[in-house]
């Protein structure tokens, strides 16, 4: 019995090295350019009407129903709520999601305070405000991140974030996760 525990426990720990470390063994330099021609696809979000209308407007006046959300209240919501589904079923939503890339495993648009105008799903955060992957792109910059499991939607995936921009200037993000699996 004491062998079969120790055979299991190598068993687990193996898979597990094995499966952390498949993202290791992809070509970094090839990882890359994948992640950057993904990016170039995506920055016609960047300045379209219809994001940067969105963003625009909830900046000026954000949701009631969302005026006071919390990180707790978020984390508590299930993903059938009305508030969840608002977010994920709006225009601005529907619409990113009718030109979505296969890769793409999550998108969200924040406004400039970090707060969400549209999810593809839920997000783990209700806010990204202090996170590099909001806060890049609201200095006009890209940000990429590393290859990490998403706790939202469990797969191994690299986020890049994009600046909404309005005349230029940085009015929210549109955070774009890709599952490594399925980048070409």
């Amino acid at each position: 019995m004491k062998n079969l525990a120790k055979s299991a426990l190598f068993v687990c720990a193996t898979t597990t090295i094995l499966a952390g470390t498949a993202l290791a063994a992809t070509d970094p330099a090839a990882l890359h350019a994948k992640v950057q021609a993904k990016v170039k696809e995506l920055q016609w979000m960047s300045t379209d009407p219809r994001v940067v209308a969105a963003v625009r407007q909830h900046n000026a006046n954000p949701p009631a129903a969302t005026r006071n959300m919390t990180e707790a209240k978020w984390k508590s919501l299930p993903v059938l709520d009305p508030i969840v589904r608002g977010l994920s079923k709006n225009d601005l939503a529907e619409y990113l999601k009718s030109k979505r890339d296969p890769a793409i495993s999550e998108l969200f648009v924040s406004g400039a305070d970090g707060t969400k105008v549209a999810i593809f799903n839920k997000t783990t955060n209700w806010s990204h405000k202090g996170k590099a992957k909001h806060e890049v792109p609201m200095k006009g910059k890209v940000y990429t991140g590393p290859v990490e499991l998403d706790e939202s939607t469990g797969v191994e995936q690299i986020q890049i974030g994009l600046p909404v921009l309005d005349a230029g200037k940085p009015i929210g993000s549109i955070v774009a996760g890709f599952e490594v699996s399925k980048l070409k």
